[in-house]
Order: structure tokens, then sequence, then C-alpha cells
């Protein structure tokens, strides 16, 4: 058996969205040409636009496509600050591209999470009332990996009230969570295609007009926020995945069926981030350490057995540094490499999820037995 719980990771195309892009491969057009090839290409891309903003419940102008949910990260944050002077508070369990990010930024500090990775709203408020500058918050609205989800409409009003701006990077919660930028106020957000189920290679940034930005890269496409030749395919299959996608169909049922069965089979395991029954938590993420279990060891020895799953997030899969996240919300550093990601598309069956757990606890078993002393 074969089973994929890495969809966190990326997602797989489907067959429908197969056929679409073989469809576009001889619109090979530049859709800066203004012949005929090139309007044909000009006009997937405002097509996608268009399914864009209506997925995001945004006028069209205010879409820009980027190479990479990263970039549309960079391109926020940087290009914010650059464009101004201003305070940068961030959330420290934030994908890395942003911690980097914010270490360029002359002024920024890192904001208060608990053991589960919320923030600490009275934290933000002590820290907004003392910006010296213009305050722009930024936060991952669900952390991919360990599924927190954070209470992102308190954090907008909070800091709107101390006149500031809010980032939220949705690649980790766009999956499970819509957003409707204009009723919440979402003054920038981005995120991944490749997590609906389009190319990688997709970002797409969301900005209020009245937000001005530094270009990611100059030239003269996304508005001169992003120079160079679009990515057509890539955007194409961003326009095709948020048409087709059903959030109606978003359920925890595999999810939680798996983790009951692993607290009732596997002995010192526990739960990482928000816990299942808060309603706070990803629907279909489960993060699990499986305590004298090294990580790495773990998720390779399900890959043997068929079961792909991460260690986190993949950027930072292949780095045995430990975990940013789980070192932001105090995990035990005797903890924190024996952690798995199970990330789920909703489609497992029982019998597939029976089958993972009970290669998962014959794996941490024979790994235990290997470290006994």
């Amino acid at each position: 058996m074969n089973l994929y719980l890495d969809n966190a990771a990326t997602t797989p195309l489907s067959d429908p969205m197969k056929k679409y892009l073989a469809s576009l491969l001889d619109l090979w057009g530049n859709p800066s040409s203004l012949h005929t090839k090139g309007t044909e290409a000009k006009k997937i891309l405002s097509g996608a636009r268009h399914s864009v903003a209506r997925f995001l419940h945004a006028d069209p102008e205010h879409i820009y496509f980027m190479p990479s949910g990263s970039a549309s990260n960079t391109c926020a944050i940087r290009g914010y600050d650059a464009a101004r002077r201003c305070t940068v508070l961030y959330s420290p369990i934030a994908h890395k591209s942003i911690l980097e990010c914010t270490k360029d930024c002359p002024y920024s500090h890192p904001l208060k999470t608990d053991r589960h990775g919320f923030i600490d709203l009275h934290d933000l408020e002590q820290k907004l009332a003392a910006c010296h500058f213009s305050p722009f918050v930024i936060i991952d609205y669900a952390n991919s990996e360990i599924g927190t989800v954070q209470d992102v409409k308190r954090i907008i009003d909070l800091t709107h009230s101390f006149r500031g701006i809010v980032y939220l990077d949705c690649t980790g919660s766009i999956p499970s969570i819509p957003i409707h930028v204009q009723e919440s106020g979402t003054d920038m957000a981005g995120f991944s295609a490749h997590k609906l189920g389009g190319l990688k290679g997709c970002g797409i940034l969301y900005k209020k007009p009245s937000i001005a930005l530094q270009p990611l890269i100059y030239g003269s496409q996304e508005q001169g926020l992003a120079g160079g030749t679009e990515n057509v395919l890539g955007i194409a299959s961003a326009g095709k995945a948020v048409e087709a996608y059903d959030y109606s169909a978003i359920h925890s049922d595999g999810r939680d069926y798996f983790y009951h069965s692993i607290i009732k089979q596997i002995p010192d395991s526990y739960l990482i981030g928000a816990p299942i029954e808060s309603g706070k938590r990803l629907p279909h993420n489960l993060y699990m350490c499986f305590r004298g279990v090294e990580g790495e060891s773990l998720m390779i020895l399900l890959d043997m057995h068929g079961i792909q799953v991460s260690t986190g997030s993949a950027c930072n899969g292949r780095s045995l540094s430990p975990s940013p996240a789980l070192a932001a919300i105090g995990m035990d550093r005797q903890d924190i490499h024996s952690c798995i990601r199970f990330s789920f598309s909703g489609r497992e069956t029982k019998e597939e999820l029976d089958y993972a757990c009970a290669t998962l606890k014959r794996c941490v078993a024979d790994l235990r037995a290997f470290h006994a002393p």
C-alpha cells in the first residue's frame, strides 16, 4: 500500500488539472507581446487573476502573481519595510522566509506565544502601544507545522486600533480556511498555488491599494512588483485550482480517527499544537511527538513501508537544526527531534488509516528497541 500523508508540503495534481494544463501547452506566447500569441497568453493571466480575486473576495487589480509563496512573503515584508519606516512585530513560529526577512528589518521584535503556538494578545497589545513607528504585524494565519490557527480577526482589529497593518501568510491555512479579505479587513495576504492542487512556482499576493511596496524584482510585470516574464502555466493552474475548490468538503474525521488510534496504541506519544477538540487546529494536521524516537529515522522507515510523512515544514526538512516553531513554544529539547507531521487529504479510507497506524506502531517499537540501553 502507498499512502501519501504529506499534503501540507504539496498536493498532487488532479486529472482535470492535468488535462487543463495539457490544453495550454501550445499557448506559448509571451503575455507582454502585442501580437496574437501574446494576447492569448495575456487572456489566461487575466482569467486566472479574476478567479483568484473571486476566491479571496477581492478586486482583480489587487492580486499579484509571485514566483512562490515565499516570494509573496518577501515582497510584502521587505517591500513594506523599505517603503516606509515601521516597527515590525512578528510571530516567532512563522515560516522560515518570514523569519529570515525580519532579520533585515531595523526595528523588529518577536511576539510571545503560548505552549500551543497561540499569539499572546496581551503581549501584542503592549508591543503595539510601545511602537515608535507605524506598527507592521506579521503572522501566519495557521501554522502548517503544528496546526495552530490564530485568532486573526482579533489580531487585525487590535492592530488597526493602533493604526498598524497586518500581513497574513495564508499558505498553511488556505487549503482549509477560506478568507474574505474585505470583510476581515485584511491588509495584505499571501499563499502558494501548489497547496491547493496547482503547480509549484506560483505565489499569490493580495494587498490593499493604499499600501505601497518596493518591488521584489524590478521590471514592468505585475504592476512593477515582480518583473520577469510571467509563469503562465503556474498562474493558470492557480486560477483553475481556486475555481474548483470546495471548502464544504473539508472535515477532520480521518485525522481525528488516526489521532485516537495513535493515543490508544502507541505509548509515550503526544500531540503538539492546539488541542484536537479546541476547534482551533487545521483539520488535516496532526503533529505528534514519539518519545525516544528520532523523527528523521521514523520518517525514512515509514517511507520504506509506503507511507510518506514529514518531520515538519518542507522548507526546514533537510536541516537538522531544531524547528523554530517548536523552540518558540518552549518544547522540551529532548523531544524536539522526535516529531512527525501527518497531513491528510481528507480522502483516506479507514483501511488506509488502520494500515498507517499499525505500521507506525511497529516502526516506533523497532526504533525504540534499537536505541534501548
